[in-house]
């Protein structure tokens, strides 16, 4: 029922029609109006279902927008199929089989509407209507907000889809509309969706955000066209396309994309221009399958918060980059598989914590004219078949200028690497290349270094200060090729480079340890036996087992820990007493997981453990070596398994201790080189089994996951020693014999103060246990400090006595 009557107003002058009418209903007023009549809708709930087909005006009254609700019990709300113009309405429906507002003809005007539905769509275009709808905004929690199908179009500007249960926008069947400054957010699907041959959106202006899906989705032959927008704020990807899609992002914003921020597949065809792409949680740009290919030009790609290569070219795509800045990433460009391609000009490359360009499985690249700044690695061509060719580059401060490694083959010209920490140029494992007119300078280590007698030619190349020397070539031996071809090459040390050995013996030099890949790999120590290594280590004289367990008897607490390691030590000291004998002995695996809170006392057990191990004469020092990830994982392929070998190592004769050990096996894993540590740690277990003692510490629940699934791990440790929390009690004993070893007494009542204090204190995951009663101690101590310094005869209770008021306040 209408709220009030509609009064229609007659634009035209004919005698037969009357001029103006007040009608009790919407329909009746409908009915009887004409082409150019007004419709002014009083304020109220209309419950009926709207049709217009005759290019009427309908509109609310002045000055109460939003005042006129059209709310049917099903159904659609509004359909037009005239070039009608419709103002000021509050449109409402529930069928979720239909839209709240249909436009099936015609060239409508519609502003100012705003649409709240539970709807298939909030806007629905279809067939031949080309509406202009302005300043409206849809509110569909269950379907899509707007709809373009069947080849309509329409123009649409400063609208807003304020929530939808799936895509935001969504066109298909031919659709092709224009978007004009206009938002799009909480959407539950795509906020973009353009789908099917002949399907096309042009966007400008546009802002995505708080999308639970990806941002822009192009797909199936559809294409779009997008100039200064923004995409952020997703849960999947920023933009995809797939399936021959074409896309043009200009001036386009993407970030804030815990995914990729631009995902291409299946022939899809990205250009990208005066585009950034930043705060990205994989790639930036991911590139996969043959004909897919993305154009960057004029781009910035910076700040991944992951730990995936800014852009991935894979199974045959192509990539263009040019005068792009790629900055602030884990890996800025890696193109893998045969028939992959990336082009790169003009472009800055800077600030990458791994490899800039990464070539391998048979891909290739161009580098023409480009810039490499702070990278571990600035171009490593990895593999038999990857090659390419990098011209009139530069590359500066970084690990290893190029590497090229296991039959690779690329063309380097007139490149220029300045100051390497490692070594301008490094070739080994086979690995080919051609070098022409290059050159190092500034080398902390090598100028070029060419090992296993690689087959690399060298042409007017030229080095300038390089510590260690301007070339080493280093033979391999029989069956690794002849060695390098130097021709015309020179060096501020000489004038020409020396020749390669030719069947010499590999030239053996002293590593100066560095962090990068080539720190351990391409100068090569002479090789130690594992004897060699422990040999060479300090005599360690180690104390009476009786004297060790007395000092783990003296630690505070942790009596279901003594217990264990006193029945473990004894289990192994009867077994060796067996042997003695010429009796069986039972076989005790010797390491040991430990769990626990932080400040609990592992490591102090694990020492004094090796300790009494190497009394009973079961290790031959007994010395800690303690490691965390960071110790054992290094940045590239290969060099994990390096870091791991020497930590282990380091520990022949005693016990590693590798603290937070599930670190090495984070929940998403992805291509964490972690587990290359762990699969490295237990063959080593395996091949010396009486060399080291291994303890894996770390948080309870995280070590039962990283233990549960890591079962080879699991298999090779015979028992697990929970430690649990301090008590206040055993706390402030802990600050006790502090106060004891430092020659400080507490004060008469102190002691409970701080057993009230350590029962108050916060036990959150911060909560640092023993450590948190020693920081207490020495708190109190400083706060001491401070109150006696102003006196100026202390005596000698006032300059031993704690007090509690010298306890720090609580958190």
């Amino acid at each position: 029922m209408a709220q009030g009557s509609v009064q229609v107003t007659h634009s035209g002058t004919s005698r037969w029609r009357r001029r103006t009418g007040e009608y009790s209903s919407l329909a009746a007023a409908l009915e009887a109006a004409g082409d150019g009549d007004v419709l002014t809708v009083p304020a109220g709930t209309y419950r009926e279902n709207l049709v217009l087909v005759r290019a009427v005006t309908v509109r609310g009254p002045e000055g109460a927008r939003g005042s006129v609700r059209i709310a049917p019990a099903d159904g659609v709300a509004l359909t037009i199929r005239a070039s009608a113009t419709v103002h000021d309405l509050h449109l409402e429906a529930t069928d979720s089989a239909s839209p709240a507002l249909l436009v099936e003809h015609g060239s409508p005007e519609l502003a100012d509407l705003r649409v709240v539905t539970r709807s298939a769509s909030g806007i629905e275009v279809r067939g031949g209507a080309r509406p202009t709808v302005r300043r409206c905004t849809v509110d569909n929690a269950s379907g899509v907000g707007i709809s373009v199908l069947d080849g309509a179009g329409g123009v649409f500007e400063e609208c807003e889809v304020m929530a939808a249960g799936q895509a935001g926008v969504a066109v298909r069947g031919g659709g092709h509309p224009r978007l004009e400054n206009c938002r799009i957010h909480h959407a539950s699907g795509a906020g973009l969706s353009v789908n099917g041959e002949g399907s096309a959106v042009e966007a400008v202006g546009c802002e995505l955000y708080e999308i639970k899906g990806a941002g822009i989705q192009v797909a199936a032959r559809a294409t779009g066209h997008l100039t200064d927008c923004t995409v952020h704020r997703t849960s999947a990807d920023g933009v995809t396309l797939d399936t021959d899609a074409v896309l043009t992002l200009a001036d386009c914003d993407i970030h804030d994309v815990p995914e990729n921020a631009v995902d291409l597949r299946s022939r899809s065809v990205l250009t990208l221009t005066r585009g950034t792409v930043r705060h990205f949680g994989r790639n930036g740009l991911s590139v996969w399958d043959p004909g897919t290919r993305v154009d960057a030009n004029q781009c910035e790609i910076h700040d991944s918060t992951g730990d995936y290569p800014a852009v991935w070219v894979s199974d045959g795509a192509t990539a263009v980059l040019d005068s792009t800045r790629v900055h602030d990433v884990p890996d800025a460009l890696f193109v893998l598989d045969r028939g992959s391609r990336a082009d790169v000009v003009d472009c800055d490359i800077s600030q990458v914590r791994n490899t800039a360009v990464s070539v391998s499985d048979g891909a290739t690249v161009q580098l023409d004219d480009c810039r490499i700044r702070e990278a571990a690695t600035g171009a490593w061509f990895r593999d038999h078949g990857s090659g390419g060719t990098l011209a009139n580059c530069s590359i500066d401060g970084a690990q290893t200028g190029v590497i090229v490694t296991k039959g690779a083959d690329p063309t380097i010209e007139g490149c220029t690497v300045s100051a390497p920490a490692e070594a301008g140029f490094y070739v080994s494992a086979e690995g080919r290349g051609t070098f022409n007119g290059c050159r190092v300078t500034g080398s902390s280590g090598f100028g070029f270094h060419v090992i296993d007698g690689c087959r690399t030619t060298l042409t007017r190349c030229r080095t300038e200060r390089c510590a260690r020397g301007g070339y080493e070539f280093a033979e391999g031996g029989a069956g690794k090729g002849d060695g390098p071809v130097v021709t015309d090459c020179t060096s501020d040390e000489s004038r020409t480079a020396p020749a390669p050995p030719v069947g010499a013996a590999p030239a053996v030099q002293t590593a100066t340890q560095t962090t990068g890949l080539l720190g351990n790999v391409p100068v090569i120590p002479a090789q130690r036996t594992p004897q060699d290594v422990v040999a060479a280590e300090p005599a360690v004289d180690s104390r009476p087992s009786d004297e060790v367990l007395g000092e783990l008897d003296t630690l505070v607490g942790l009596d279901s820990v003594k217990r264990e390691v006193r029945s473990l030590i004894n289990m192994i000291e009867v077994g060796r007493r067996r042997q003695q004998a010429g009796l069986k002995a039972a076989s005790v695996r010797r390491h040991l997981v430990f769990t626990g809170s932080p400040g609990t006392g592992k490591t102090t057990v694990a020492r004094l453990y090796g300790e009494i191990l190497a009394s009973l004469g079961v290790l031959q020092r007994g010395h800690l070596v303690e490691v965390a990830r960071v110790d054992l994982v290094g940045e590239h392929i290969g060099s994990t398994a390096i870091r791991t070998q020497e930590a282990f190592d380091r520990a022949r004769g005693g016990v590693l201790f590798i603290d937070e050990a599930y670190a090495l096996s984070p929940e998403d894993s992805g291509r964490d080189f972690g587990k290359e540590a762990i699969d490295t740690l237990v063959k080593l277990m395996e091949d010396h089994r009486d060399a080291v003692v291994v303890i894996v510490a770390g948080y309870t629940a995280e070590m039962e996951r990283f233990l549960s699934v890591n079962p080879g791990v699991a298999s090779r440790f015979s028992r697990t020693i929970t430690f649990g929390d301090y008590s206040p009690e055993e706390l402030l004993r802990i600050v006790e014999q502090q106060g004891e070893e430092h020659e400080y007494r507490l004060a008469e009542g102190t002691g409970e103060a701080v057993l009230k204090y350590f029962t108050a204190l916060p036990k959150g995951p911060s909560f640092g246990n023993g450590r948190t009663a020693r920081q207490t101690f020495e708190a109190m101590v400083e706060r001491h400090a401070g109150r006696v310094a102003q006196l100026t005869d202390p005596s000698t209770d006032d300059l031993t006595l704690l007090y509690a008021e010298d306890l720090p306040g609580l958190p």
